[in-house]
Parts: C-alpha cells; sequence; structure tokens
C-alpha cells in the first residue's frame, strides 16, 4: 500500500508500506514505523534503530532531526496510526461493540460472544483473555490493544466468518486513540470506581478517558448500553445525550431491562426479568454471584439494543460458561467446600465480590488476595478493609509484587484488616486454607484470576491459582 493511501496529507506518498508497528523491535523491511511517546519510554529515540531494521517511512510527533526516510508528522499520531490500521487492514465485523467500566468488561464480552454463538451468529470477544473467535484464541497483549493489533486481528476474525465481535475499552485504550478506527455499532458502559490511577493520577482524568467512550467515538443513532445502578449513570447518560446517542438502560434500576427478583442457587440462580415493561418467564443462570448476573443482563442488553430477540438472549442466558478466572469454580472438597479464582484486583471489584458470593455460602467465606507491585497504592489499605468487613476469614498474600517489597505491600493492606493472617507465599496460602475447609465453607482466591504468572522484579514465574488450588484440593481429597 502506498504512504498516501494510509496518510492523505504525506510527502513522499509514493512509498510502498508493507506494514506497520510502533516496536522498533518488531520492525521488518518495509514496514512504517510509529515512533511514539509513552510513559515509560519515548519511541523516537528508536528510530536510528528502526531504519537499520528496514523501515521505509517514520510517524511522529515531530522532534527529530535528519531523518532518512518519508518523515509523517502528526499532532496525535497515535489517532494518525490507527485511522492508518484501519485503511491498511481494511476489514472488520459488520457489527463491533465496545464495552468500557472498571469491573466486569472481560465477563460481559465474553457472555455476549456466547449469546451471539448460541443464536448461530459468528461471534468473537476482544480483550484481556485475547481475542476468541471460531478460530480459537489470539494473544492480544493487553486488554485493548494497540490500534495494530486491533486491526490485524479484526481482519483475521472477519475471515473467520465473524459478523458479531465485543470489545473491551480500557481507559488507557481510549485516552490513547486505539479504537479510533474501529466502526462501532453500540457502545456500552457497566460502572466506574477506583483503579489505575497510577496512569490516570486522578479520578477526574480516569472518568474523562471512560467518558471518551461515549462522546468521542459515538454516533447518533447508536445504542449506549448504561447500568442503571452504576453511581455514574447519569453522567454517562448525559454524554450519550449530548452525542445523541439512544440510551439502553439496564440493572435493578433499569429502564429497558430489569431485575425483578434473583433466587439464589447452589450452583446458579432464577432470574426474574422484564424488557420494555413486558415480564418474561423466570430463567436460570447457571452462574452464581449477583454481580454475574448483571454482567450477564448487560450481555443480554447489548444484544437485544442490536436487535436479537428475547427468545434468543433468555436461551444464550441459560446456557452461559463461566469466564476463565472470573468467579470460576475451580471444585470442591470432600465436604463440599467449594473454591473459587477471581480476578477482583480492586476495591469495588473485591466488595462486590465477597458480597455476590455470601448468599451462596452457608459456613465462614474465606478469601485470598493481595495487591500489585508498582500500581495503585492507595487502594490496599482500602482492600484490606473491605475484606475483613466481608470475610469470616482473611489471608493476605502476594500478587504480582513487581519491584516493589512484597512484605511492605502486605503490611499496607493488614493495617487496615485487623485480624487477617498474613501468608506472603501464595502457593502456601492457598494449599493452607484449602486443607482447613470445612462443609459449608466458601474460599475465593482473589486478584490473579486467568493470570498464568507471578511477577517478582521483572520476571514472570510460572504460577496459576487454578492449578495450584486443584493440586490442593486433590491433596484433600486424598
Amino acid at each position: 500500500m502506498k504512504l498516501k493511501d494510509l496518510f492523505p496529507l504525506a510527502e513522499d506518498g509514493e512509498t510502498d508500506i508493507t506494514g506497520m508497528t510502533a516496536d522498533s523491535r518488531a520492525v521488518k523491511p518495509g514496514d512504517l514505523f510509529a515512533a511514539l511517546n509513552g510513559t515509560v519510554t519515548d519511541g523516537r529515540k528508536y528510530v536510528p534503530q528502526a531504519i537499520e531494521a528496514g523501515a521505509a517511512a517514520i510517524l511522529s510527533d515531530g522532534g527529530i532531526e535528519k531523518v532518512p526516510l518519508p518523515h509523517v508528522i502528526a499532532d496525535e499520531p497515535r489517532l494518525a496510526l490507527a485511522l492508518a490500521a484501519k485503511r491498511f487492514f481494511s476489514a472488520q465485523p459488520e457489527t463491533v461493540v465496545a464495552i468500557t467500566g472498571t469491573n466486569g468488561k472481560s465477563s460481559t464480552v465474553d457472555f455476549l460472544r456466547q449469546i451471539w454463538s448460541r443464536a448461530g451468529l459468528g461471534a468473537a470477544s476482544m480483550g484481556t483473555l485475547g481475542a476468541i473467535g471460531p478460530g480459537g484464541k489470539i494473544d492480544v497483549g493487553h486488554t485493548t490493544p494497540d490500534p495494530v493489533t486491533i486491526h490485524q486481528t479484526l481482519r483475521e476474525l472477519t475471515r473467520q466468518g465473524v459478523t458479531h465481535c465485543a470489545m473491551e475499552a480500557s481507559s488507557h485504550g481510549l485516552e490513547q486513540y486505539r479504537l479510533d478506527g474501529v466502526d462501532l455499532a453500540a457502545v456500552a458502559f457497566l460502572n466506574f470506581t477506583q483503579d489505575h490511577l497510577d496512569y490516570h493520577a486522578t479520578m477526574e482524568a480516569y472518568l474523562a478517558a471512560k467518558l471518551r467512550l461515549f462522546s468521542g467515538l459515538g454516533h447518533s443513532g447508536m445504542p449506549a448500553i448504561v447500568n442503571a445502578d452504576s453511581d455514574h449513570r447519569e453522567v454517562f447518560e448525559a454524554a450519550a445525550k449530548d452525542a445523541g446517542l439512544n440510551i439502553v438502560s439496564f440493572g435493578w434500576r433499569g429502564e429497558d431491562l430489569w431485575i425483578d427478583e434473583i433466587m439464589p442457587r447452589q450452583t446458579g440462580q432464577v432470574l426474574n426479568l422484564f424488557w420494555r415493561d413486558v415480564e418474561q418467564k423466570p430463567l436460570e443462570l447457571p452462574l452464581i454471584g449477583e454481580f454475574q448476573a448483571l454482567n450477564a443482563l448487560a450481555a443480554a442488553a447489548i444484544a437485544l439494543a442490536l436487535g436479537l430477540p428475547f427468545e434468543a438472549v433468555a436461551d444464550g442466558l441459560t446456557h452461559l460458561q463461566p469466564v476463565k478466572g472470573r468467579l470460576e469454580l475451580v471444585g470442591k472438597t470432600p465436604a463440599g467446600a467449594g473454591v473459587f479464582v477471581d480476578y477482583a484486583h480492586t476495591p469495588d471489584g473485591l466488595d462486590v465480590l465477597l458480597r455476590a458470593v455470601r448468599p451462596h455460602t452457608a459456613g465462614q467465606l474465606k478469601v485470598i488476595f493481595g495487591c500489585g507491585g508498582d500500581r495503585d497504592a492507595k487502594k490496599r489499605p482500602m482492600m484490606g478493609e473491605i475484606a475483613t468487613r466481608q470475610a469470616d476469614d482473611v489471608i493476605v498474600t502476594d500478587d504480582n509484587p513487581r519491584t516493589e517489597d512484597a512484605a511492605a505491600i502486605r503490611k499496607a493492606i493488614l493495617a487496615a484488616a485487623p485480624g487477617a493472617r498474613e501468608i506472603g507465599d501464595r502457593e502456601t496460602a492457598i494449599r493452607t486454607v484449602v486443607a482447613e475447609l470445612k462443609k459449608g465453607d466458601t474460599l475465593v482466591i482473589a486478584g490473579k484470576g486467568h493470570e498464568t504468572g507471578q511477577i517478582v522484579g521483572k520476571t514472570v514465574i510460572p504460577f496459576s491459582d487454578q492449578d495450584t488450588a486443584l493440586a490442593a484440593l486433590a491433596g484433600a481429597n486424598a
């Protein structure tokens, strides 16, 4: 493809471009190298390395002297890259939905993929768990990957016959224009609570990034699905109205799709729902936890807003499978005590998780969790307080300490968690508590979810909460 086809105002527009990347280590001959200024490093420093690797052109915001290649200078190079990636890969599923929120995005996009697939549509999801489509899983690296990866993946999913794709929209991705080249059919908001303050610095900046999905990427007439139970419902609905979007609300207080009653069961829950003032037949959701019901309801609201009949949506809901690391039942002890793994790693996420599990627990509710290093330190005592308030037995352990002192992280949590136990080694913590479980107890191992590594320093050590819990259960069942 010609450089002018990717960047219409580019000089030397006849240059052939055979690929593009923002990673200088991945540059191949003929590629465009996007020299982006990031939070960790400045991509402009790697222009010589990209040229040596055979780059055919450079994209930047300027400030680079004597570039011996065609050099596209843009005020917002990230935005320019997103639009160029759209032109380069030139294929997307017909219906793409973007979902934002502090918690629940991974579950919601996966549930939506399952509902669409059950209804016979070619469906996929993309986010923290990778891109999942008819051809299996594609690793995309981040919750909202870079625009080159996004459009390369969308083209591959289209090749696989995908017509409907649900994507997670992270605050980082929204602020960095990663989704700007995606043709969206609907946008959705789940919730907003404290997270990512290591990146955004303030809650106001974090909120502004989330709102951009509605105010910047929505277009007139598009459905905007909003969680009516969120404290930030009004601000998102105002953004939707300003952008001319059609609001579809869901939840206990939803005006389009709402819950009238939830009846917990040992392995699921029965939902009584209304869709636009029409009471529907009770349906059994094969998942536990109120927040799981709300994530499923969000997926249902999106599918309904885009025209799928309620009968097909209800059928999909009754056949949902748990999402990896999202209130995932790993197994039970001989006495029947359940062991669950969940990704909750924020104060609100942990609070919602523990409150959701309580109705399904006849005995003690136990939780193992920690907090990540080199991340928002303010949430550590908050999570300690929440854990001791909501659970009967709290065990504070390590969770990706990275370059921080793991003991100092635990100390910050324990300062607000009177009565909590400290077991630094995560494997020891899991094995210890599994061995202690009694009939009626529930153990929730929170924080890592689907992750398969423990980050200590700059090294990723293989570790899985699921595998460790299964080994402990095998010992308990021996």
